[in-house]
């Protein structure tokens, strides 16, 4: 029997672990923490034959090593250990790359990109769904891309949210790329702007059809140049797009070109969308794009659109109190889906931010904070660093509040105090200094600003 060794025991390493199970290998499950949590499942796990090794680091030492090592997305793909698994010749894969080996008949969508990748994602299952076809939303959001494959019937359609985490340990070849947003993140593990850039392009390369936000500045400036085949959208109108083929605004329609000759035509009004933002209209556009890519139809996808409710934790309205809305922007785990934030909301508007901070160029996001917010309530590590940029650029009224139980009582006084229209969380900042991710933190926004209402 052969023997598989799965790193991380989170969603992923889970499903990677059942579905090697399931195909006949001897599996052990590793984590290096040693959590209530973990222990819990390890006893779960039992009971399937898994074993599950806790407070565990990669042992090469040993006469019995694995033919196949098998990592969660949260495991960094360069750690010391996995260089040696590598230079030894054991086969190392990401668990998304398990999944593609067992669903390479499917057809996929893949959506990458910094930032937009959840909505458009979510946007793009939906109007599969409503088209009839079996098409679960995997990867980044929804089901591990493992629990796809372990699924008795195969889909007919993946729709994947890929991480460059998972594009650098896998070999996907989708039947449609989607390239949503690029911008410098993770850069802490993928250490220059070019080696993050190539992980992502190398996903679209890998695509047989390819789909851009033309309104991205980066992906903009590359063009025809980089990617001459390419369906290209943009939100401005026909005379912005790239090409002479792609899917583009005008007089409030989305409008598809799907050849240099063919001639256009309307889909869908855009106002059929119920959420805010032109950023919002950019993931619109490049769902649209691969829904029609893929052969479905028009009413399928007005139907889907007009019914959309958005996505949890990304501008996700709470509540209203007073006239003042509460909205979840916790998914803004960097400066510019911060700024994207700040921007599709009504202003004056009391933004708590800070969480664990990342590296990158807040210099718009504090331009608009400066146009738009009339308090700024800082939470987590980043507190003390972002109070003193602000008052470098000549803006006091900020307040460090340090929890989100502090900052949402407090930001609903103040928004009365200042006539403020929204509050909003959007951190700007990963949250792993004080949850386990930005759901969570999401979660317990949610859950104070209804107890606010509920207790007012």
């Amino acid at each position: 029997m052969p023997k598989g060794h799965v790193i991380g025991l989170g969603k992923s390493g889970v499903a990677a672990a059942r579905l090697l199970k399931q195909q006949g290998w001897e599996v052990v499950l590793s984590d290096r923490n040693t959590s209530a949590n973990l222990q819990k499942q390890q006893q779960e796990l039992a009971t399937e034959q898994i074993t599950v090794e806790l407070g565990y680091s990669l042992e090469l030492d040993s006469s019995d090593l694995p033919q196949l090592i098998v990592v969660s997305p949260g495991v960094p793909w360069d750690i010391p250990e996995l260089v040696k698994v590598r230079e030894l010749g054991i086969e190392t894969i990401g668990e998304m790359e398990l999944a593609w080996r067992y669903l390479q008949p499917v057809p996929w969508v893949a959506i990458t990109g910094t930032n937009g990748k959840t909505t458009t994602t979510s946007l793009i299952a939906v109007i599969f769904q409503t088209a009839g076809l079996d098409a679960p939303a995997c990867g980044n959001i929804g089901y591990a891309a493992c629990e796809v494959a372990l699924a008795p019937k195969r889909p007919d359609w993946v729709i994947g949210e890929i991480s460059s985490y998972q594009i650098e340990s896998s070999s996907l070849a989708p039947r449609i790329g989607v390239w949503t947003t690029f911008t410098p993140d993770h850069l802490s593990r993928h250490k220059t702007l070019e080696n993050y850039y190539n992980i992502k392009a190398r996903l679209l390369r890998n695509s047989e059809i390819q789909v851009f936000n033309g309104d991205d500045v980066y992906l903009n400036k590359l063009g025809l140049t980089h990617w001459p085949d390419a369906y290209w959208t943009s939100i401005k109108g026909k005379d912005f797009l790239i090409g002479d083929k792609g899917f583009y605004i005008e007089n409030g329609w989305v409008v598809e070109k799907l050849t240099a000759t063919s001639t256009p035509e309307a889909i869908i009004e855009v106002s059929a969308l119920r959420m805010v933002g032109e950023h919002n209209q950019q993931n619109l556009l490049m769902s649209v794009a691969a829904a029609r890519l893929a052969g479905i139809d028009t009413a399928a996808i007005s139907r889907a659109i007009s019914e959309f409710p958005g996505v949890p934790h990304r501008l996700e309205h709470i509540c209203t109190w007073q006239g003042i809305d509460f909205i979840n922007d916790s998914k803004a785990t960097n400066y510019d889906a911060a700024e994207v934030g700040l921007a599709s909301v009504k202003s004056p508007v009391i933004l708590i931010a800070g969480g664990e901070a990342k590296a990158g160029d807040d210099t718009g996001w504090m331009a608009r904070i400066k146009a738009k917010a009339a308090a700024v309530l800082l939470i987590g590590d980043a507190a003390p660093t972002f109070a003193q940029r602000l008052q470098e650029l000549g803006y006091g009224n900020y307040e460090i509040v340090e929890t989100m139980d502090r900052a949402v009582p407090r930001a609903a006084e103040l928004a009365q105090k200042n006539q403020a229209a929204v509050v909003l969380l959007s951190p700007a900042c990963a949250s792993f200094d004080q949850y386990a991710n930005f759901e969570q933190r999401g979660d317990r926004f949610r859950q104070l600003c209804l107890e606010w209402v509920g207790n007012s």
